[in-house]
């Protein structure tokens, strides 16, 4: 059953082998008085009539499903970070994206997912535990404190946008609003490119507290567009044990080169942390309030960072966070934000989704025709980190176009360290990244 809408206005003569632009963005800060603001309702509203499933799917599924994406997440930062640069993507972002376009794909394509992204249960199996995963997330922090007086927060939007006129299948779209939640809104690509591409916006806007005012640049959105998949991710969160901003004081971080820069450190005399020292690299886990939420540290001897990064997969960091015990730290670590773009459309084809950017591809599970590619993936993160916590927002578009009192010891995080912020329960990844200069 394909979407019925009023037709598009496409011109005679144009190719029929049609690209799909996939983007991603995510910003780590926090949420702002905009954004409790009416949500933006522009676009004729055309979503699935079914309901989200809320049955949990087996526990064996989401773990099966969470240690594929991790692996996944683990060899793409392998591929993507800069060895001399700061770096900070989201997991949760760009698989969620990348689980939605999946759910296009068909025959060779799909298998082309199914093994970049470690899928190994069936694909219903998959989608519901995504489902699982996704509502599992959301449920955190219940009752529990975020940064600035706000409460803590943990929240994934799906939202489709379409070309009005443009065949979708509907079985695409139920599963949409069946596992992901995912609403559709209807726009006019073909002869509005301009007030579409604002509306995507104001949407990511709104779900990003502001922080994401222009997701798609201007000419992202073109009269060849047909589908945009976006995705928009709220974290807010403070620490547990939060620090003192009086005790904030200049320390000596040893940059790459090995010369010492003064940033503001974090301090604590006597901090409460889970840690452990694992073949000379220094582990620590932080929790968020409530303790469902925790960021993991791993800092490495000096000049140890490519060799941890290169060692990482799903059973390294078992080992890190196995070896972890609860104690007393005199913990320094650096205040730092990072801002960043990564470009992930050459490293998704390295690690086996090349077809899905090809004239090859297929993604007739979601149109019924073979009109489909990918053109591009790209992402964007920001992360800060306070005294009090960490505040997060991320967004995602995928763009289809026609074409015991233990005793005190000293851990300073002082030189270049790798982080992720990370679901205690499932174990997922929301994100991950590291640190080599904060200033």
């Amino acid at each position: 059953m394909l979407l019925s809408t009023p037709p598009a206005d496409d011109s005679p003569g144009k190719p029929t082998m049609f690209k799909l632009k996939l983007l991603s963005a995510l910003v780590l800060l926090g949420m702002t008085a905009g954004c409790h603001r009416p949500e933006p309702v522009a676009g004729e509203d055309a979503k699935s009539t079914v309901e989200r499933l809320t049955v949990r799917a087996p526990a064996s599924d989401v773990t099966q499903t969470v240690n594929g994406l991790n692996e996944f997440t683990l060899a793409l930062h392998r591929k993507t970070a800069s060895p001399t640069a700061n770096v900070i993507t989201s997991p949760a972002s760009i698989t969620t994206a990348l689980g939605m376009a999946s759910a296009g794909a068909a025959g060779t394509t799909l298998d082309a997912f199914r093994s970049t992204l470690n899928i190994t249960l069936q694909q219903d199996a998959f989608h519901g535990a995504m489902n699982t995963l996704d509502r599992e997330l959301t449920s955190r922090g219940q009752g529990q404190q975020g940064t600035e007086g706000r409460p803590f927060k943990l929240s994934i939007v799906n939202q489709t946008f379409a070309q009005k006129g443009f065949p979708l299948q509907q079985s695409y779209l139920d599963l949409l609003a069946r596992q992901y939640g995912t609403g559709l809104k209807l726009l006019d690509f073909n002869k509005q490119p301009e007030p579409s591409r604002q509306v995507i916006n104001e949407f990511v806007s709104f779900h990003t507290a502001d922080l994401i005012p222009e997701l798609l640049a201007e000419g992202t959105i073109t009269r060849d567009t047909r589908v945009v998949l976006a995705n928009a991710v709220y974290f807010n969160a403070s620490w547990q044990s939060p620090f003192e901003k009086t005790a904030t004081r200049p320390g000596a971080f040893t940059l790459l080169n090995g010369t010492a820069a003064n940033v503001p450190m974090l301090h604590d005399g006597a901090h409460a942390a889970r840690s452990a020292t694992v073949g000379g690299v220094e582990v620590v886990e932080l929790a968020y309030q409530g303790n469902e939420v925790s960021m993991l540290l791993l800092m490495p001897p000096a000049g140890g960072l490519p060799a941890l990064e290169d060692s990482l997969d799903v059973a390294t960091l078992d080992g890190y966070l196995a070896a972890l015990a609860p104690g007393q730290l005199e913990f320094s670590m650096p205040k730092f934000e990072i801002d960043l773009e990564t470009k992930l459309a050459q490293p998704l084809s390295e690690q086996g989704l090349g077809i899905a950017f090809s004239g090859d591809a297929d993604f007739s599970d979601m149109t019924g025709d073979r009109s489909l590619s990918i053109s591009d993936v790209v992402h964007h993160a920001v992360i800060k980190v306070t005294e009090e916590g960490t505040e997060a927002a991320g967004a995602t578009a995928v763009v289809f176009g026609v074409t015991s009192v233990p005793l005190t010891r000293p851990l300073h995080v002082d030189r270049p360290f790798v982080f992720f912020i990370r679901d205690n329960a499932t174990g997922a990844l929301l994100f991950m990244g590291h640190v080599v200069d904060p200033r």
